[in-house]
């Protein structure tokens, strides 16, 4: 996964987000407070650019204080591609397994990857 900190690729994410609202809305929001300076301490992921599979939001690791809070630990996600989301999920350090987490999305077909993959590694969903 690559964090994306340039001002032009995050307001060209921001561009293309919108075009396919409102699935994209979780992940929209954080991208927009990134790039006009990110008082919120946030940071956005792809897994490539410009050719994007996947978009992660979440706050940056270094501000996490209990990692058994899932609202801390909130992630956003949005996909093109159901593979790129089940690779996030099963096998990235992009989401630490260790800790308590939630995911927010609005595509039809999340939950069913997260349960999937969750039984597939042992772990509980909530």
């Amino acid at each position: 996964m690559q964090i994306l900190r340039c001002p032009a690729q995050l307001h060209l994410l921001e561009k293309t987000l919108r075009n396919c609202l409102p699935t994209t809305l979780p992940v929209l929001g954080t991208v927009m407070t990134v790039a006009r300076g990110n008082p919120a301490a946030h940071e956005v992921l792809v897994d490539s650019w410009p050719n994007f599979g996947i978009v992660l939001t979440r706050l940056r690791p270094e501000e996490h204080k209990d990692p058994r809070d899932h609202y801390t630990n909130q992630l956003a996600v949005f996909y093109r591609d159901k593979g790129a989301l089940r690779a996030l999920l099963g096998g990235t350090e992009a989401v630490v397994q260790a800790r308590a987490f939630q995911i927010l999305g609005m595509q039809e077909g999340l939950d069913e990857a997260v349960q999937e993959v969750a039984s597939a590694k042992g772990l509980q969903v909530e």
